[in-house]
């Protein structure tokens, strides 16, 4: 069964999102992780980590700033 997940890891510093990713990526075998972060480390941290885990990694830029990582499996 695919799942469906939001992880919110606004206004934290690295490795707080990553660390966060990391914890909701283990936790499901497939399914899409929406990941909204608002500084380019953090975005390309969680980026690169979900594609090490074998995830592929759609990153969007938000209008009002900040950025949302689609993370599919």
């Amino acid at each position: 069964m695919n799942e469906s997940k939001t992880v919110d890891a606004r206004g934290l510093s690295c490795p707080e999102p990553a660390m966060m990713t990391r914890e909701a990526l283990s936790r499901l075998k497939g399914g899409t992780v929406a990941v909204l972060v608002d500084s380019g480390t953090s975005r390309d941290n969680v980026r690169r980590l979900a594609e090490r885990f074998g995830w592929r990694a759609a990153v969007e830029s938000q209008p009002a700033g900040g950025y949302r990582l689609v993370l599919t499996k």
